[in-house]
């Protein structure tokens, strides 16, 4: 019994130790090949993943809910749409093995039996885990603004800011960052209408976005064409954690990431470039 819980406590200590526990401990920003603003890939669904995350000693990346939706573009409803399950393969770009859906909201409201009408609409977050041996490859700041730096909001009129890489953009990465406004909040808080030059386009979906201060503010959720043309509809990533936190990821948390924020679309576009 003592000779299994030895081996139980270095089994815990090694996984532990997959996770950075400090900000150097990541792969530097410029070289990292896994970092929020990569393509993933679901059985076919294009997404923009947004942040990096932990959960005990897993390091995840997340992307939209709806990226592994099997209905159709117009099912948004997560209570009601069909979604592939748990333990499916998602391609991350800049790794070098498949990760694992191993959350969605919309799996996880259907489970819970989910009712209220603004939850159902706007909590649209999934959680990929990584493959250990791309751990290594990931750093966690948001590419061109750096940041996050925590979790927080915005109001109406507040200044925002995203990282898009849909391959609609052909590549054009100076077409990836973005600056926009806050039109209005929304649903009891679970999301946010934005104008951002340029908008959000499909395959930008799941992208991160962050308040005025560096904060991690919410996921590229919906495309609108109406009733707002071009704008987009951004859902809460603290209502949405806390969603996660109450349905099996208790220690889910946001990593901040190791650059500083810095609100200079300008700059950003030029680095891109």
């Amino acid at each position: 019994m003592k000779h299994r819980r030895a081996l139980a406590l270095l089994a815990a200590i090694a996984a532990m130790a997959l996770v950075p526990s400090t900000a150097s401990a990541w792969a530097p920003a410029d070289s990292a090949t896994i970092h929020p603003g990569v393509q993933t890939e679901t059985e076919g669904g294009q997404c923009t993943s947004n942040f990096i995350y932990t959960s005990g000693s897993d390091v995840l990346i997340g992307q939209a809910a709806h990226c592994s939706g099997t209905g159709a573009a117009t099912e948004t409803n997560g209570c009601d749409s069909g979604s592939l399950p748990l333990g499916t393969k998602v391609n991350v770009s800049g790794a070098s093995h498949p990760g694992t859906m191993v959350y969605n909201s919309w799996l996880a409201m259907q489970a819970a039996g989910e009712r209220d009408a603004d939850t159902c609409d706007y909590n649209d977050l999934a959680l990929v885990k990584l493959d250990p041996a791309d751990v290594g490859q990931v750093n966690p700041s948001v590419p061109g603004f750096g940041g996050p730096n925590g979790v927080g909001g915005a109001g109406p009129g507040a200044d925002v800011f995203s990282y898009g890489n849909s391959s609609l953009r052909l590549g054009l990465t100076q077409t990836s960052p973005k600056q926009g406004k806050v039109v209005s909040v929304d649903g009891d808080g679970w999301s946010r209408t934005v104008y951002t030059a340029t908008p959000g386009i499909p395959g930008d979906s799941g992208s991160a976005f962050l308040n005025a201060s560096g904060q991690a503010l919410g996921t590229l959720s919906t495309v609108a064409i109406a009733p707002t043309p071009a704008s987009n509809g951004v859902a809460d990533i603290g209502k949405e954690l806390d969603y996660a936190r109450a349905h099996g990821l208790s220690g889910l948390a946001v990593v901040n990431g190791t650059e500083g924020f810095t609100p200079d679309t300008v700059g950003a576009v030029l680095g891109a470039g």
